[in-house]
């Protein structure tokens, strides 16, 4: 499984490196002196030949290597040589020549030196030029005010051969032309919409050690030409910080390609296909084929979280278009309640790259954004919820065998997990079912906090099958962890009350941790020995 490793870094905080032991290179040494090319040497030396003796037969690579020479190794011939070349030497000649390089290189350093100023200095101005910029720590962030700027305003050490930036502390700074001029001469602003998308901001603000050394690490991961998927898998298992979430969504969901150059190209392709579908299918909405599932959709959308978000005319058009487009493409399934809450971590991830830092994107005034950026984010939306869903299609087919088939899963797991609650269920006749259908219909997102799905969903873009297999030990571990609440209720209502409205508003990145902790456990457990425990 290529999430092993992420999944073991998780566990495990402290992973020792063990570095490499050093290998011998075998091939071509330096050259020896040649005093026909280095001197003025007239006497030629002649090599007696030497009688050919027949070789041993060799048997390892060691008896191969002592009885094989390199063709350039220095003989005792050579030593000869550099002696007679050091007679024929011009003491003066070579301090002369020596005197012109050091000279040149010294020459050379200063126009370096002079053309490193300028291009600073130019880049000062720009910076003076843009007001209402905020230092925080080592980055240089856009005020909130100017929403309709995208969040790729990144600043960057303008010597990219330096890994560390400069960083001062904050009562230095005391407002935002003196952090400006404090961070000028390492600072370089870049103003690519196209790039903002594959950076976001990245802020290191308020975050711990650990925190930014991760940030570094999947920013780095991100930069080559060809980002290697699995690394990026193992690094997501354990949280993808929301400065870099968008990208990695798009990659592990499979949308865009590891290679960077194309990256551009399959964004622009996809965008335009989505929105020939608008073209082609939207108008029929209103047809007597398709009126109740567009009724439908009208009638979930208002239900979805969160609220103030979603209730926004621009953001309701968007997502009746992109669920009725799915759903005229999808006639096996078609639509079906849950599927709209699908939609929604995406929207709200990517609409992210646009909002300032500080601001909740519940909050967000999105008809105040370019309508460029909120044709990429619908289109963006809707190709990675088909790509999700194309792995749990048959969770929505008729009947829904898919989720059907996952809560008998759960129930048979829970009775070996915990063999107590799955009695007290039983014995208060609570069927799986009456909960657990809505936890596989819904991937959860009705029981935890839309800032926990979107945690969940870094761990679960990062596995093979990480939103159907790994999604049954979440839901597992998910019972087991109200162990306590489930056996003190001792009636059908009780238990169904609390099962359907369990305590998680107040849950956070470390409930969402441990609770996939859990999940992994259990899954290395149970997942490969069916038969384990069970009576």
């Amino acid at each position: 499984m290529s999430s092993d490793t992420g999944r073991k870094q998780f566990w495990k905080r402290n992973v020792s490196k063990v570095p490499g032991s050093i290998q011998h290179v075998y091939g071509a040494q330096h050259p020896p002196f040649d005093p026909l090319l280095h001197g003025t040497l007239t006497k030629t030396v002649q090599k007696t030949p030497t009688t050919p003796t027949k070789l041993k037969k060799v048997t390892t690579f060691q008896e191969f290597e002592s009885n094989t020479s390199d063709a350039w190794d220095a003989g005792e011939d050579d030593d000869e040589l550099l002696a007679m070349a050091a007679e024929n030497l011009n003491t003066k000649v070579v301090m002369e020549t020596a005197n012109k390089v050091i000279q040149n290189h010294t020459k050379l350093q200063e126009q370096n030196k002079c053309q490193e100023i300028q291009q600073t200095e130019e880049e000062i101005a720009e910076l003076e030029e843009l007001p209402s910029y905020t230092n925080i720590d080592n980055t240089i962030v856009k005020s909130a005010s100017e929403s309709q700027i995208p969040k790729s305003y990144v600043i960057e050490s303008i010597d990219r051969s330096k890994s560390q930036s400069v960083v001062f502390p904050d009562e230095i700074i005391t407002d935002t032309q003196q952090s400006l001029r404090g961070e000028k001469h390492s600072l370089q602003r870049q103003h690519s919409v196209p790039q903002q998308a594959e950076q976001g901001l990245l802020n290191t603000a308020g975050l711990s050690e650990r925190e930014a050394f991760r940030l570094e690490k999947f920013k780095q991961l991100l930069a080559g030409p060809n980002t290697d998927l699995d690394e990026l898998r193992k690094l997501s298992w354990s949280g993808i910080p929301k400065p870099v979430r968008s990208i990695t969504w798009k990659l592990l969901s499979g949308y865009l390609p590891a290679n960077v150059e194309r990256r551009d190209g399959t964004l622009k392709r996809k965008q335009k296909e989505y929105f020939a579908f608008i073209e082609q299918y939207y108008n029929s909405r209103n047809d007597e084929a398709n009126q109740s599932t567009y009724r439908q959709i009208q009638i979930d959308i208002p239900r979805m979280s969160p609220e103030t978000l979603i209730l926004q005319p621009v953001v309701t058009e968007i997502f009746e278009r992109i669920l009725f487009i799915w759903a005229i493409r999808h006639p096996a399934s078609g639509y079906v309640q849950g599927i709209n809450d699908l939609v929604t971590p995406f929207f709200v991830v990517f609409i992210g790259d646009y909002v300032a830092e500080e601001e909740e994107v519940e909050n967000v005034d999105v008809s105040s954004l370019p309508e460029e950026v909120l044709r990429n984010i619908e289109a963006d939306s809707y190709w990675c919820m088909s790509k999700l869903l194309d792995g749990i299609q048959d969770n929505y087919t008729f009947a829904q065998p898919g989720i059907q088939k996952k809560v008998k899963i759960l129930e048979e797991l829970v009775s070996r997990i915990d063999e107590q609650v799955h009695r007290h269920l039983h014995h208060y006749e609570v069927e799986y079912l009456q909960f657990a259908f809505r936890w596989m219909n819904n991937l959860l997102m009705r029981e935890v906090p839309l800032r926990c799905t979107i945690r969940l969903w870094d761990t679960y873009q990062s596995e093979p099958e990480g939103f159907s297999h790994f999604h049954l030990y979440v839901c597992a571990a998910f019972l087991v962890r109200w162990r306590k609440e489930i056996l003190e209720e001792k009636d059908f209502h009780g238990l169904l009350i609390l099962l359907q409205n369990l305590p998680t508003v107040n849950w956070g990145n470390e409930d969402v941790s441990l609770l996939l902790a859990e999940a992994y456990r259990l899954e290395f457990a149970f997942a490969d020995a069916p038969n384990h425990y069970k009576k």
